[in-house]
This record gives structure tokens, sequence and C-alpha cells, in this order.
């Protein structure tokens, strides 16, 4: 991967500019107020130097005068480099933009949608956004499956048979982890438990699974293409207090210092993966903490979508921007730009998918109301199963895949699909040893319309 170029010394250039004691120029420089170009971008200074500047001045002028901007708006955060020195941000007008359109966007088709509205069809349709970033958070690591059987192995409850299923198991177990513990105050044991779960049986070593790093393992990142340096962590030895500084800061509320929630989870994002503090997993582990503090802030939308699906997909976007923010004086705006990039390109997908979703719905519906008695008695549970039947002749379901795809009791399960078979005969049933396996018949849409009369 190109590394981006090291802008400029700016206090260089503007000594340079006081010594030519053009007074024009020092006075536009000093109240420059545009921290983006022309087009509001937030650009760093590797792309910014193929641009034209403004007449009058060269680049660097121009590069200078946009630090100096910025730097009225920067915010330092109590989290550190390598050096000791702060990490900063800013939220200029286009990232302020991006999140109130972000916010503004997903209330309004949230309060549309009624598969999220809808509490029971909600539980459904969260499982089914957990098994789809854990597929794709696993790929982005490198796991190689294809989709239809890593979804099969989660629902079904089957064991891992490589370790790229296994890698996909555990970022499935880890969301629902996250789920689970997200009214709890970060700690250094919830992210190691939270590694040991995304990494077990998974590593060249296993004992590093839920485990910092020590001086053995002291690592640096490379890119895999070309094996360039990309980024070196802090020491091994400061890692449990630069962890515990990072606890403080997810969990500090100071009425004083309004950070926004959004904002705040991706600079989470972005401070375990630099301090790096394990062997391996460090990727999914601060995707899974970004996912954890958007959940606690109330941001439940975003559980329903995949990050690691866009990230997947841009991989060199992703690392850019990271290298971005540690190349320009610790500046994280580019990170958060870009995440927040992400954030909406995630809501984009959700919002089509639901509203194919929503189609598929009553296009079922449709074919069942005419049979008031059928209507009334298959739940929520049952009309889904139906639906996804009628698009997939001869597929297989199990009390326990069902169980998994709903977040329901077994014998709950065991019920829906009995009474689908046995019942209405919308189902055949045969037993497979002492498990009952319900398979979709070729003729559904017959047995429907036989059901209706």
């Amino acid at each position: 991967m190109k590394i981006p170029e090291t802008p400029p010394d700016t206090t260089k250039t503007f000594n340079k500019v006081l010594k030519d004691n053009d007074s024009e120029k020092i006075s536009k420089f000093l109240n420059w107020i545009q921290p983006t170009d022309a087009k509001g971008r937030y650009l760093h200074w590797d792309k910014l130097r193929h641009l034209n500047p403004p007449e009058g001045w060269t680049v660097k002028e121009w590069w200078a005068a946009i630090k100096f901007a910025r730097g009225k708006l920067h915010r330092k955060i109590d989290l550190l480099d390598v050096n000791q020195n702060p990490f900063v941000y800013a939220t200029p007008d286009c990232i302020q933009k991006d999140l109130h359109e972000l916010a503004k966007n997903a209330a309004g088709n949230l309060t549309s949608n009624k598969e999220i509205i809808n509490p029971d069809l909600r539980k459904t349709y969260l499982i089914r956004s957990l098994i789809n970033e854990a597929i794709n958070s696993s790929q982005l690591e490198g796991a190689a499956t294809t989709r239809n059987v890593a979804k099969e192995m989660i629902r079904q409850g089957s064991k891992p048979k490589n370790t790229s299923e296994q890698m996909i198991k555990n970022n499935f177990l880890a969301m629902q982890f996250i789920t689970d513990i997200k009214e709890e105050p970060l700690t250094p044991s919830i992210i190691i438990e939270l590694h040991k779960i995304l990494t077990q049986n998974t590593l060249k070593k296993e004992e590093s699974a839920g485990k910092f790093r020590t001086e053995e393992d002291e690592i640096i990142v490379v890119d895999p293409l070309d094996g360039a340096l990309l980024h070196t962590p802090p020491k091994s030895d400061e890692l449990p207090e630069r962890i515990e500084k990072l606890c403080r800061f997810a969990n500090e509320e100071d009425p004083q210092v309004f950070i926004n929630p959004l904002v705040k989870a991706i600079i989470l994002h972005f401070a375990l993966a630099y301090d790096h503090p394990f062997v391996d997993g460090n990727g999914r582990t601060a995707r899974a903490l970004f996912y954890w503090f958007a959940a606690r802030q109330g941001y439940d939308l975003i559980q329903f979508s995949s990050i690691s699906k866009v990230l997947k997909d841009e991989p060199g976007k992703y690392k850019r921007a990271f290298l971005f923010s540690e190349n320009d004086e610790n500046d994280l705006t580019y990170f958060i730009d870009h995440q927040i990039s992400v954030i909406k390109k995630c809501m984009d997908i959700l919002f089509e998918y639901l509203k194919k979703e929503s189609e598929e719905i009553e296009e079922a519906e449709k074919q069942l109301e005419g049979e008031k008695h059928l209507t009334r008695l298959l739940n929520y549970r049952q009309i889904a199963l139906l639906r996804h039947a009628l698009k997939s002749p001869k597929y297989v379901y199990t009390a326990y895949g069902h169980q998994n795809t709903h977040g329901i009791a077994y014998e709950t399960a065991r019920k829906d699909l009995m009474d689908m078979a046995k019942k209405w005969g919308l189902l055949d049933t045969h037993k497979d040893g002492r498990t009952f396996i319900f398979e979709v018949p070729l003729d559904l849409r017959e047995r429907i319309e036989r059901a209706k009369r």
C-alpha cells in the first residue's frame, strides 16, 4: 500500500510568509476560516497537494492556512499516542451535516419500519443482523466460506468444520455478548473477555486468546501485499495503563464536555486498533467495541447494520483513513469522517433491505389473505418461515435452527414447526435419528391454496 506523504512543516511556511512581509497574504492567512477545500472535504495533505490552490497562493501556503483554521476547531481528548502526544479531532460543517442527516434519516426510517418497531420481529431481525455482521467481520479478517454455509452453521448450531467457520461463530457469539453487556461500564476485563470470545480456537498460539500481548509478542502492522510498515503499536508494558485510560474515556460522562456518541464510538474503535493490545484479532475487537458503545448510547439501529460489509468492500479506504490520522499530528478527523461515511452506507443498505423484506412479507400475506383461519392462527415466526419457504423449495428446517433464528425456547420452536406440518400440512416432516426434519414441499403454493378452501 502506498504510504501517504508526510505533510510539510506549516511553521516554516508561515515564517516564510512573514518574511516576505506581504500584509494582504498575512491577513488572509490569519483570518482563514475554512478547514476544508472548496467542495467542503476534510482532505489530507496527500490529496490536497494535487489540487489547485487559491489564486496567488502556493499549495503549501494553502495547506498551512487550512491547518491554522483546523487548529481553531481541534479538541484534545484524554488519549495519547506512543510519544505521549494527545489525539485531537474536529467536527467541521461537513461532519456536522453528516451526523445530523444520519440521525434524522435513521429516526425517520425507523418509525416507518414495522419489522423494527414490532418487538417480536425486532428480535428476529436483530439475530439476522448479528449473523450477517459475524460473517462480514470474519471475512474481513480472511475467513473463507460461503454465506449460506455460514448462516446454516449458526442457525443449526453446527460445530465449525474449519478455522474460517470458527471465526464466524466466534463473531456471532461476541455480538450476542455485546448486546447482553451494553448497560455495563467498560472494563479491561470486558475487553479481554470480548477478545477471548472472538479468537477462541482460531489463533496459532491458543494461549493468546483473551490475553494482552507480552514483550515476547512485540509486533508491527505491515501491509500484507507489499510488506510496507503501516503502524508501530505501543510497547506491551504500556498496555495496562493505556487500556485503563481507554475504559475511563468510554465511561466518563462530563456534563461540561460533550462528544457526539457516534464520534466517541468511532474514537474508541480507533484507539483500540491503535493500541493493538492483542497478538491477533484487534480489528474484530475494535469493531465490536464500536458496536458496544453505539448500543450503550441508544443507537439501537446500528445493531441492525453491518459495518464490516462496507469495510470489506473498501479495505484500502479504511487503512488510509487510519494512516492519515496518525500521519497528520494525531488528527482523528480523517478516521471519523471515513467511518461516518461507512455508517451512512450501512444505513442505506439496511433500509433498502428492510424495504425488500416488507414487500416480501406483504406478498406472503397476500398468499394467505383468503384464509382467515390460517392467518389468524399463524404467528409472526411462522409467517416469516412461510415467506422464506415460498422462495426455497425443498429447504430443510429444524427446531434448533428455528430457535436460533428467532431467539425463542426450543419447545416453542418445535411447536411452531409441528403445527405447520401436522395441523395445516404446509411442511413435510420425517425423523433423522432422534431429530425431526421439516422440509418445504414442492407443491407449497398449491397447499396454501387448498388451505383457503
